[in-house]
């Protein structure tokens, strides 16, 4: 279970979604669109869906169903409030196949006693010789969630691209980069074929958040993607 999206980024280009909500439509429709894995959350209200999730015991009966589809899935185990000793159990148990967080609201217990891998977001104010010490902690994803929440959904930027140059060739790791920008296909095809970028996670910003949207979007970046191999 560990290495099901390493070894799926090793194929190709990845594109993951992170789903505005816990609903088993929006992922199916993900899927079905060309997604590889899919990314859901617990304990954290989501800026760009302006979507609030709960804990486990609230999100467990749509979280089952979604990892019942077979696709990789990744959890977000929180921001301020992250899950308790108790739900990182669970979430191991129920067969999740890596957490995510934002390095400054991971936990040092949960990240060195988790037995998932971690995919670790950085922000804006993050240091490059912060992200190059990633790697040495086991750390075997990088997030690349730099954009500050006023330029959400606002276009890309060549000085976007450069930073995200930066963090790509600061690391050995795989590199995803999140659609906190209005982010269009090509220029996801680019980010995989010049910038050094690994795999793409669409979201609300460029997906909407009903099912036949997510299909459709998905659709556009996976053949934007398979072009750019």
């Amino acid at each position: 279970m560990a290495g099901r999206l390493l070894e799926l980024l090793r194929a190709r280009p990845g594109l993951i979604a992170s789903l505005p909500a816990n609903r088993v439509e929006l992922a199916q429709a993900a899927l079905e669109g060309g997604a590889d894995a899919l990314k859901v959350h617990i304990h954290v209200h989501h800026d760009a869906s302006g979507t609030h999730f709960g804990p486990l015991a609230q999100e467990r009966s749509a979280l089952e169903a979604i990892l019942a589809l077979g696709a990789p899935v990744g959890l977000v185990v929180g921001a301020e409030r992250v899950a308790s000793p108790a739900e990182l159990q669970a979430v191991v148990e129920m067969g999740f196949d890596f957490i995510d967080a934002y390095a400054h609201h991971l936990p040092a217990w949960m990240f060195s006693t988790s037995p998932l891998p971690c995919m670790v977001a950085i922000g804006s104010d993050y240091t490059l010789d912060e992200v190059r010490a990633l790697p040495g902690l086991g750390i075997e994803l990088l997030e690349a969630a730099i954009i500050d929440h006023a330029g959400y959904g606002q276009p890309l930027t060549t000085r976007d691209l450069l930073h995200y140059r930066m963090l790509a060739e600061a690391v050995p790791i795989p590199m995803v980069v999140p659609t906190q920008r209005a982010i269009t296909p090509p220029e996801a095809a680019f980010l995989v074929s010049r910038v050094g970028a690994r795999a793409v996670m669409i979201g609300a910003i460029v997906t909407g958040k009903d099912p036949e949207s997510y299909r459709q979007a998905a659709a556009r970046f996976r053949a934007a993607l398979d072009q750019a191999l």
